[in-house]
């Protein structure tokens, strides 16, 4: 088991992506909001744990329902009546919605299913992470997306999205102007 650093309680790999973000994200002056829903606040979490925080991190929501989706993140209803809430599409709607929302210059989400059961006839452990700047081109006009298939218990699937989330987004902010 990986030992958490003393200063932050944070473990070694998600310190490092955390510190690369922060450094990142000051550096270049961008900002960023995010958009949770299996992971329930634990990126905003990771996010905080280092100091100065504030100069980049315009906020985090808690989107846990289908209806939270809608009313604060503007996830059109058919994108979640047609996909599900565990969806591409609806990963992309949340990180749409949320930069809309807090007019970051980035925001990132989490949907998924961590179980115990599986939902919406979907296997657990399915999680998606959308991304959305000013600054990607794709098929969904300033959004994308990435799927990923978690083996572990709840817990552990809950921290392995948090952390897959953060990689995802320093990946690809590094590769902007």
């Amino acid at each position: 088991m990986e030992k958490d650093d003393a200063s932050t309680g944070l473990p070694g790999e998600v310190l490092k992506v955390v510190a690369g973000l922060h450094s990142l994200f000051k550096g270049k002056g961008l900002t960023l909001s995010v958009a949770e829903s299996c992971t329930g606040g634990l990126i905003g979490h990771y996010i905080t744990q280092l100091p100065g925080a504030s100069v980049f991190f315009d906020a985090g929501v808690i989107s846990y329902s289908a209806r939270s989706k809608e009313t604060v993140l503007k996830v059109p209803a058919d994108v979640i009546a047609a996909s599900g809430a565990v969806s591409e599409e609806t990963a992309i709607e949340m990180a749409r919605g949320a930069m809309e929302l807090l007019g970051s210059d980035f925001a990132l989400s989490t949907t998924g299913n961590l179980g115990p059961d599986a939902l919406e006839g979907k296997e657990v452990g399915l999680v998606y992470i959308g991304l959305c700047s000013r600054w990607l081109a794709g098929a969904q006009a300033g959004a994308i997306a990435k799927k990923l298939l978690l083996k572990g218990g709840r817990n552990e699937n809950k921290k392995e999205a948090a952390l897959e989330a953060l990689r995802f987004l320093l990946e690809q902010a590094r590769k902007q102007p």
